[in-house]
């Protein structure tokens, strides 16, 4: 079974979409307010917590999967503290505050800009998982993309996801990196 998207414990939650909605973690509130790309040693979790590696310490992008092709649109949940720390399909823990979502048929390690369609904010993120498990839903971000893209509240929005090219997200990560820290600054 995957971890990620998946639901903790055993049973097949695509089979039993009553038993899915009963384990997402869209719309829940966060107890305390959360710096994206922190440790998260506050967080509780299955094991003790290790540092957590996030993806703006990655290496850079240089080579992987060329996604720039795919284009869809449909409707985004989030996920956070549920998985935090669990494995991904891609071997990664999951790192709630790092910019990740799972997918059911991108290649892992691909990238995409994911624009929400009701405010038009944008994120990249990297595709590490598989999912969503529940039906109508097309991706699965983590809680911190969810949070730059407005989303958290709402646990659910339509949104665009555009595949890009190596070159792309590279210059796209720097850019948001950027914008990112010009919001904290502000």
């Amino acid at each position: 079974m995957l971890a990620g998207c998946a639901a903790p414990g055993s049973g097949d939650v695509a089979s039993n979409p009553q038993r899915a909605n009963s384990l997402s973690t869209a719309g829940a509130r966060s107890p305390a307010p959360l710096a994206f790309d922190s440790h998260l040693s506050a967080v509780p979790a299955d094991k003790p917590a290790q540092p957590a590696q996030s993806l703006s310490d990655a290496e850079p992008i240089t080579t992987g999967p060329d996604a720039s092709s795919f284009e869809q649109k449909g409707k985004a949940s989030w996920y956070g503290r549920m998985f935090h720390g669990r494995k991904t399909a891609s071997g990664e823990k999951f790192n709630m505050n790092a910019m990740t979502a799972a997918h059911r048929t991108l290649p892992l390690a691909s990238w995409v800009r994911v624009t929400n369609e009701s405010n038009h904010k944008t994120v990249v993120v990297k595709i590490n998982d598989r999912g969503p498990y529940v039906r109508g839903r097309v991706i699965d971000l983590s809680y911190a993309a969810a949070a730059v893209l407005g989303m958290r509240g709402a646990g659910t929005q339509k949104v665009k996801i555009e595949g890009l090219t190596q070159q792309e997200a590279r210059a796209a990560r720097e850019e948001q990196a950027q914008a990112l820290a010009d919001d904290s600054v502000n």
